[in-house]
Parts: C-alpha cells; structure tokens; sequence
C-alpha cells in the first residue's frame, strides 16, 4: 500500500470523526434566515473537510497551516460584512457571528487568523482608509492572496494601550516609523500590518506598513501552549520608511483601534460559543458511550447536571449573541454591551471545555477528542482583545459611570 494510499485513509479516518451537532433547545434557528443558515452550513461544512481532520496535528506541531488562508478567502471568511465591491461579501452581522462560531467550533486559532484579517485589517482600512488604500489591499486581503495583521499591544502597554510608545516623525516626503509590538497574530506570515502609532504632537494614527519596508521585522513567538495552530509574533520597526500615502486619514485617536477592537470582540462572542458547542456534543456523545458500573455514564446524576448545565449556558448566550447581532446591524451596539457577550462568552467557553474534559476522564487529555485543545486556546482568548477583568470595568463604568482604569 502507498504511502499516499495510507495517508488518504487516515484522513478519512479522521474526517468522520467530526460528528457535530449543534444544540438549539430554545428553537433559535426560527430566528435566522435562509441565508444565515445556509452561509453557516457551508462554513461547517468547509470546517469538517479543510480543517477538522488536521486540526490536532497542527496543534501538536505548533505548525500554522499558510494554505488555509486562500481556502478562507475563497468562502469568503475574510471581511463578510465589507461591502462587495471591495471583495468582502457585504452580508449582516449575524452572518459574521455564524462564521466565526463555526470556525471557532474547528479551532480558535484558526478563528483568530481570520477574525484578524477581517475585523483589525479589513475592517479600518474600509471604515478609516482613502480610496485608493480600499481599492489597493482590500481585494488582495478579502481573496487571501494577502496576509494581514493588527499592531495596537506593546511589551509595556496592553490593557493600557493610550501608554504606547510607537512612534512616527513626519521627515517630509515619507513618515519615519520607530518601536514595537507584541502578542501579533498573523505577524510572522503577514503580507500587511495595521499598525497604530503616536505622530510628534502624541495623536494615535493608524498605519499601513507592507512587507519588503526596509527596518520592518515579524518575530515569531515561539513555545506557546495555547493557539499553536496561529501564527503569533511581534513587530518591529527600526526607522522604517512608511509613504504618506499608507496613513488611515479617516479616523486618529485611540477610538480608531478601539472601533475595531469592538468589532473583533464580537466576532469572539460567536466564535467562543462555538468552541463551548463542540466541547457539550462531544461531552453529550460521549455520557451514551461510555460504560461504568454496567451502564452508560449518563445515567448517573451528576453526568446530567453537567450536561444540563452547560446546554443552559449556550443557550443564554446564542440568544444574547443573536440579540447583539441585531443591535450591530442596526448600528446601536455599544463597547458595553460588545465587553458585556465576550466576556460571558468565553467563561462560559471555558468552563464548559473544563466540565467536558472531565466527562472524558484520561481521555480528555488527548488529542482524540477536542475539549483539551479547546481549554488551552481559550485561555488566550479570555485574555486577548481585552482581558476577563478589563470588560468588567468596562461594564463597571457603563454602570456607574466611573472609570476604574484611569
């Protein structure tokens, strides 16, 4: 038997172990269109084929699969809510929560490859570039052909983005780009960089800054135990020369990267649930499956309630991300109320994937079953795009109106 023979096997193998079913007690599905079920039905259905069966290899490797970015721009993964005639698919919110929550479903990795390209650079190239910055990179970053990523945390300033000390000089013909970033999904492979930087006076501006500019690097963060299908790393510019013409004119101060950050943060309350959705069906299958003292471990008491709490959990927060959606598409969503779904989101994530790992017993440990991959994603995802605690006093603020962070 060849070795490709052997290969196609195992991969077939592992592709019908993707048996997901998606939990909807409270009928939610009454609630979407024909359209939104059908974009999310092919989004699971490229999740089963392009990325199920590999996922926990890559995992194991720390291996970042560069060819599933075309593969997602050809399904249109990347920018679905940008206007068409700039490549992206010009849908609702509510598709963009469905994708993500697919895609989350198969990783949270590969969740944040392309909630990065589309909400932190698609995103204010569209709502802060010129026209000609549209027309240049948003096809090319739409159809994948580009690679982008998001230059806002530095090595000092995270939670405290307002400190950053990135800089530009204006030196006439050209801005001078000096300092660093941190923690960069997408970095080490990207084609383009949106990176925010303080001018001489101390305005925070967006900037486009390609690959090949002499004094740009993106090192690779090595050694991670979470996201070890993403790519991660820094930025660097040491006196890059960055053409006026790659400034964002739209939009300066801190509210520009913030604008985006709201959009990604809501791209991760979908996306978490769907990490949450995969870790209950394969907890739910496995209880039916697994026998101790004669009987199924889903029998027992204590197996139901898990089970029955985490099927709570989703559900509360499917209907308060369904209701997010439509406050985004009408243009009424607040950062609040974004902080308040990503927030609620990922713990519940997360303490469904701990729930479920235990269910598993040994076996949740290893890479048969998905919830322990999920476990260590989530726990950059609970930090990442503003941390656990951060959206508390985002919320802390919204109630009584007095910032706790400054």
């Amino acid at each position: 038997m060849s070795t490709n023979i052997v290969k196609e096997e195992t991969t077939s193998k592992k592709a019908s172990n993707d048996l997901f079913e998606s939990p909807d007690f409270y009928q939610i599905d009454d609630l979407l269109t024909e359209e939104h079920k059908l974009i999310r039905g092919s989004i699971r259905d490229f999740v089963k084929k392009e990325i199920s069966p590999y996922i926990e290899e890559w995992c194991q490797n720390n291996h970042f699969p560069s060819e599933i970015v075309k593969k997602f721009g050809d399904i249109g993964a990347f920018g679905p809510t940008v206007p068409t005639e700039y490549g992206g698919g010009g849908l609702d919110y509510i598709s963009y929560g469905l994708i993500m929550q697919e895609i989350e479903r198969g990783d949270s990795g590969m969740r944040s490859t392309a909630s990065v390209q589309g909400s932190l650079v698609m995103y204010p190239i569209y709502k802060f570039g010129s026209e000609e910055q549209r027309n240049k990179f948003l096809p090319k970053l739409a159809s994948g052909e580009f690679l982008g990523c998001f230059g806002l945390t530095e090595p000092d300033h995270g939670s405290n983005p307002s400190g950053m000390v990135t800089n530009f000089k204006d030196m006439g013909d050209h801005y001078l780009l000096n300092g660093a970033k941190m923690w960069i999904s997408n970095s080490p492979e990207c084609d383009i960089a949106v990176v925010w930087a303080k001018n001489e006076e101390g305005r925070i501006h967006g900037l486009i800054v390609e690959r090949g500019m002499e004094g740009f690097s993106t090192p690779e963060t090595h050694n991670k135990w979470s996201l070890r299908a993403s790519c991660t790393g820094e930025l660097v510019f040491d006196n890059v020369k960055v053409p006026k013409e790659n400034l964002l004119p739209g939009k300066s101060g801190l509210g520009a990267p913030m604008m985006c950050l709201d959009s990604a943060r809501y791209g991760i309350a979908w996306g978490a649930i769907g990490a949450a959705m995969d870790c209950y069906d394969s907890a739910r299958r496995y209880a039916t499956e697994r026998q101790q003292f004669g009987k199924p471990i889903g029998s027992f008491q204590l197996q139901q309630k898990k089970l029955s709490e985490m099927l709570t959990e989703i559900t509360k927060a499917q209907l308060l991300n369904w209701k997010l959606g439509k406050m985004m598409d009408e243009g009424k969503a607040t950062t609040a109320q974004i902080s308040m779904a990503k927030r609620n989101s990922v713990e519940t994530a997360l303490n469904i994937a701990r729930e479920a790992r235990q269910m598993h017993g040994g076996m949740g440990i290893t890479g048969e079953y998905s919830m322990m991959r999920h476990m260590m994603n989530l726990e950059s995802v609970v930090t990442y795009e503003g941390t656990h605690d951060i959206h508390l006093l985002i919320l802390g603020a919204e109630i009584t109106g007095i910032p706790a962070f400054k």
